[in-house]
């Protein structure tokens, strides 16, 4: 496994973009608009991991999630199942692959993504 991004809920992309791209020095890799659902940014920096932006009227504002890739995810879910970790969502098939959560003894979900 390997971590593949962190997910924050911004409330202003345009001032979220500024930020991490003039202050931090970030790079803008993609943009996708959901319509109603919302924006998402994906910035890069050094190393593999991303930082994804997303502007949603479902989510409140703040750290969301770490993502982390998986090679197989249904088998990494039955793994971590038997281990004693928390599914708070089985694994569902999005847009690259498929996607699950699961919750850290504090709360913080952690996404398993799988790609095609």
């Amino acid at each position: 496994m390997k971590i593949k991004y962190a997910t924050i809920i911004v409330k202003d992309m345009e001032e979220s973009i500024r930020f991490y791209t003039e202050v931090m020095g970030f790079k803008i890799d993609s943009q996708y608009d959901l319509g109603s659902n919302g924006t998402i940014t994906l910035l890069k920096s050094e190393g593999e991991a991303m930082l994804e932006l997303i502007r949603s009227p479902l989510d409140e504002p703040g750290l969301f999630s770490i993502g982390i890739e998986v090679e197989d995810l249904k088998a990494k879910i039955k793994e971590l199942k038997s281990k004693g970790a928390k599914v708070i969502m089985e694994p569902t098939p999005i847009t690259v692959g498929l996607l699950a959560f699961i919750e850290d003894p504090n709360g913080a979900r952690i996404a398993l993504i799988q790609h095609h």
